[in-house]
């Protein structure tokens, strides 16, 4: 669905399209009532004609609107007109983080200080019992006032990767596959936009488990090491190797890749990228250190509780690194 300049959604008048994905199209409109620029984001039609996922879209949105920090992309509004269901958020100006790792790595002080805002708003939600679900470089905006997070999984479908919700009997084990090996082995070139969220996933996603707090680590750490070296943390021709690579292998450390980087952000980023989700043992609901030697039984966080403290360790750890630095430069 397409909307023309000078269409009206309630008080929103559309100006321009900005952007379109497979979760809908997103356009510059002004808020007449308060003279505003704003951001609206309208959902597909499969979505908006489900009186069920409309219902769990809207209950998710406002608890998403209770999100109150400088590095989250507000939502302001949301509503339905004509059949036509729409997400009302900030209006951002500057540039995506997957825009800015065209031109290649950043500056390791520049990363440490955009890893600690995404954290320090990763950490916020999950305080909350928000999981963002699908953090990526194509959704953090990097701005004049610093990184913006946007997209909280907003009525995106649960759906595992490799299966359904794996079975109390084995909860590492899909207990159905729901796409073929012959879609996971297309090349990046047929599967562009698909492998960009797929690089992201940790592995008990692929392994058909939901995504929580412990998957959003995970892929800040892929989003952390990326913006460190310019290169991804996992790389592939398809899917499946892109899978394989995320059950099965290590990037190569930061400092191996980059001089200038502390020692501290190889333990930090090991720690994220954990294989094992859960560790050894149960949750203790306490406080957690990246700092820990890394390794298959180091926990990235067992709740959303823990997860919050991870990520506000982590938040603090990139704040160290990026003292390290600046004093290793000055």
């Amino acid at each position: 669905m397409s909307l023309s300049p000078g269409t009206k959604l309630g008080p929103y008048e559309i100006q321009a399209l900005l952007g379109a994905g497979g979760m809908g199209e997103v356009y510059r409109a002004n808020d007449k009532r308060l003279d505003r620029m704003v951001a609206i984001k309208v959902l597909p039609s499969h979505l908006s004609s489900d009186r069920d996922r409309i219902q769990r879209f809207e209950r998710e949105a406002r608890t998403i609107s209770s999100l109150n920090h400088p590095h989250i992309c507000a939502l302001y509004d949301v509503g339905t007109q004509s059949s036509v269901t729409f997400l009302v958020m900030e209006f951002l100006q500057g540039e995506t983080l997957a825009d800015r790792l065209q031109r290649g790595a950043l500056p390791i002080r520049e990363a440490l200080k955009i890893g600690k805002e995404i954290a320090d708003a990763l950490s916020k939600a999950h305080c909350l019992g928000i999981v963002h679900r699908d953090l990526k470089p194509g959704n953090i905006m990097l701005t004049k006032s610093g990184a913006k997070l946007m997209d909280f999984g907003l009525a995106k479908p649960a759906a595992p990767v490799l299966g359904v919700a794996a079975s109390a009997a084995d909860p590492l084990t899909p207990s159905k596959p729901t796409v073929t090996l012959a879609s996971l082995a297309s090349p990046q070139t047929q599967k562009g936009e698909i492998l960009g969220t797929f690089r992201y996933m940790s592995p008990e996603q692929l392994q058909g488990r939901d995504a929580d707090g412990r998957s959003d680590i995970f892929a800040f750490g892929a989003v952390l090491y990326e913006m460190a070296t310019g290169k991804r943390a996992f790389e592939g021709k398809s899917q499946l190797s892109v899978a394989s690579a995320i059950l099965e292998k290590e990037p190569q450390p930061v400092s191996s890749l980059q001089k200038a980087s502390p020692p501290a952000l190889d333990h930090l980023i090991a720690t994220c990228l954990a294989k094992n989700p859960d560790g050894a043992g149960a949750c203790p609901c306490g406080p957690e250190s990246p700092s820990r030697s890394p390794g298959r039984n180091v926990r990235r966080g067992a709740c959303l509780r823990c997860s919050a403290r991870v990520l506000a360790a982590m938040a603090a750890v990139c704040v160290t690194c990026e003292d390290r630095v600046l004093h290793l430069s000055s």
